[in-house]
C-alpha cells in the first residue's frame, strides 16, 4: 500500500507536481519525511502538513474487510477472480484458473514452456470476459529477450481460430500487449515502481515478468559478502510492490523462475546457466573431481522467495514428447499433476495419460524435486544409450 502514487491519495495536482520535483512520488516517500522536511518541500504550515500526513496515511493504510465481503465480491463477479488458462483440468483444480490479486510463479528447466505459458496467458487476458478472458491489456516485462510476436500470433490463431478469424482482430490483440525489455535489476525495479499509472491509463489486466531469476543471477554473486542481503532486498521490494498492484487492482501477476541444483556436499549450481546437455551431470551430481554426488534440482531464488509467491506451478520433463505440470503450492488447490505437450496452440493437456507415477517429494514446495531432460531420457532410453555419467537420481 505504501507504493501507492500520491496522485491517487487525493492530493491536488499542483502539490503532486511540486513534490515530484523533489522525487517524492509515492505515499512511502511522503511518509518517510519529517514534519519540518514536509513543510519545506510543500511550503505549507505545520497544521496543514499534519492534515496532509493524515490524508496520505489513510489513503495507503490497508482497509479492513471481512471474509464475507471477500467471498461476496468474488461471487458477484467470479470472472474477475481468476484468469482461465483454458487447460480445463488445471482450471478446475485451481478453482477457476490463475488467481487475480496474487502472485503466480512458473518455474521449470529450460525448454519446458515457461515463456510459452506466458505468451498464451497474454492472449487469454485480452479475450472478452464471455470467453474467459479479462478484456484488458497486458504488461509483459521480458528480461531474457525470449518473447516472440510471431509465436503470440500463432498461438492466438490456432487456439481461437473462430474468434481470431481476421488479421484485424489479431493486430488489435497485439496492440493490447505492451512489451518492455529490461536487462538489469535496477531497470526491472524501476519499471515495477512505475506500473501503477500504466495499469490505470492502459487498462491493464495482467502483468508478466519473464523472468525474475535471469537478472538476479547475472548481477548478484551470493558468494561475495553483502550480495546475498542486497539480492534479498531487491526480491523483497519487487515482490512487495507487485503484491500491492495485484491486490489493489485485482489483477493476476505471473512471474517465471529458473532452476538450481543443490549438491549434497557442495554449493547450489545455477542449472539454467549451463547448456541442456549438462542437465545430466547437474541433476545426477557429477562433481569436478569425478566423484558422483547426490543432488536435487529445485526452484531457484531460495526459500524466502518461495514464501513471496502465492501459487507455484512447476513444469518439468516427463518423456521425450510429454512434459508434466505440477501444482506445487496453492492456497486453494492440493498438490496435483498434469501431463501436457506444446503445440502450435500453446500448452495442451493430455488428460488420458496415466499418472500412477505421481510422487510428492517432501512437504516444502521450495524443495520439490524437478525432473530435467536427462531424467526423462533415463526413463525412456536403454542404459547403453545414456552417457556414463548417470548416477543414482536424487530422492
Amino acid at each position: 500500500m505504501a507504493a501507492k502514487k500520491l496522485r491517487r491519495a487525493r492530493l491536488s495536482q499542483e502539490l503532486c507536481e511540486r513534490l515530484s520535483r523533489h522525487q517524492i512520488t509515492t505515499c512511502q516517500d511522503f511518509l518517510c519525511l519529517s514534519l519540518l522536511e514536509l513543510m519545506k518541500v510543500t511550503g505549507q504550515s505545520y497544521y496543514d502538513v499534519q492534515k496532509l500526513l493524515c490524508r496520505v496515511s489513510r489513503a495507503c493504510a490497508p482497509k479492513m474487510q471481512t471474509a464475507y465481503e471477500m467471498k461476496l465480491r468474488k461471487s458477484v463477479s467470479p470472472s474477475s477472480a481468476f484468469l482461465s488458462t483454458t487447460l480445463h483440468s488445471l482450471d478446475k483444480v485451481l478453482h477457476g484458473g490463475v488467481p487475480c490479486g496474487s502472485l503466480t510463479e512458473i518455474t521449470s528447466p529450460p525448454g519446458c514452456g515457461k515463456t510459452q505459458f506466458c505468451i498464451m496467458a497474454s492472449v487469454l487476458a485480452t479475450l472478452p470476459v464471455s470467453m474467459g478472458g479479462l478484456d484488458g491489456a497486458v504488461i509483459y516485462v521480458d528480461t531474457e529477450s525470449a518473447f516472440s510476436a510471431e509465436r503470440l500470433i500463432e498461438i492466438a490463431g490456432n487456439r481461437f481460430p473462430t474468434y481470431f478469424d481476421s488479421d484485424e482482430k489479431l493486430f488489435c490483440m497485439t496492440r493490447s500487449i505492451h512489451l518492455y525489455r529490461e536487462l538489469t535489476c535496477g531497470s526491472v525495479l524501476k519499471r515495477i515502481m512505475s506500473l501503477e499509472e500504466e495499469i490505470i491509463s492502459k487498462k491493464v489486466k495482467l502483468i508478466i515478468i519473464d523472468s525474475v531469476a535471469s537478472v538476479v543471477r547475472k548481477e548478484f554473486d551470493t558468494k561475495l559478502q553483502g550480495n546475498l542481503a542486497e539480492r534479498s532486498n531487491f526480491l523483497a521490494r519487487g515482490a512487495s510492490v507487485l503484491k500491492y498492484l495485484a491486490e489493489e487492482f485485482s489483477i493476476p501477476v505471473i512471474l517465471t523462475n529458473q532452476i538450481t541444483t543443490s549438491l549434497s556436499n557442495g554449493p547450489a549450481i545455477q542449472a539454467d546457466l549451463v547448456s541442456p546437455a549438462d542437465d545430466l551431470s547437474l541433476s545426477e551430481g557429477a562433481s569436478g573431481s569425478g566423484k558422483r554426488e547426490s543432488g536435487c534440482v529445485t526452484a531457484a531464488l531460495g526459500n524466502t522467495w518461495s514464501h513471496s509467491v502465492n501459487t507455484r506451478l512447476i513444469l518439468q520433463y516427463h518423456d521425450l514428447p510429454t512434459r508434466q505440470l505440477l501444482v506445487a503450492k496453492s492456497p486453494v488447490a492440493p498438490f496435483s499433476a498434469f501431463f501436457y505437450t506444446i503445440e502450435k496452440s500453446g500448452l495442451v493437456l493430455q488428460d488420458g495419460k496415466d499418472q500412477t507415477n505421481l510422487t510428492w517429494e517432501g512437504t516444502n514446495p521450495a524443495l520439490q524435486t524437478i525432473r530435467v531432460r536427462n531424467t526423462a531420457l533415463k526413463d525412456t532410453l536403454p542404459d547403453a544409450a545414456l552417457p556414463n555419467t548417470i548416477a543414482q537420481t536424487c530422492a
